[in-house]
């Protein structure tokens, strides 16, 4: 009950949790982003138009965001530099697509770029890529 009530964490711990955080994140928002790659054809004519880059140049930004850059969040490659795509996508998409609605319809939005936030803030931990390269 002691260590459970303790304020105290291991570097393992630590570790641990960013794995963890990583590939939760990564894993659900790739998820999202094959769903769009599969459905490109079908979708790039109605897809936001996001500051007049067209509808197929917008979702071509989002797919890379959401399934290459969660792929290398998974890896916990070059980390900090691909979690920045996926706090814009979620931030857009929080404010153009839920009109900043964060407890309604922006939920999910919300909670992944909260997720994103803190991955650039700390880093990907130890066990990773880029934690094994030393970067």
């Amino acid at each position: 009950m002691k260590k459970l009530l303790s304020t105290k964490y291991s570097k393992n711990g630590f570790n641990i949790a960013m794995l963890l955080l990583r590939l939760t994140m990564g894993l659900l928002m790739m998820s999202h982003g094959y769903q769009k790659l599969l459905d490109f054809a079908e979708t790039k004519n109605t897809f936001m138009n996001f500051m007049g880059l067209g509808s197929s140049m917008s979702l071509a930004l989002v797919i890379f965001a959401e399934f290459f850059c969660a792929l290398f969040l998974i890896l916990g490659l070059l980390t900090r530099g691909v979690v920045v795509p996926l706090v814009i996508t979620m931030f857009v998409a929080l404010y153009k697509a839920h009109n900043l609605d964060f407890m309604g319809d922006g939920e999910m939005a919300t909670l992944y770029l909260g997720g994103f936030l803190t991955l650039l803030i700390l880093g990907p931990g130890r066990v990773s890529v880029d934690g094994m390269t030393g970067n």
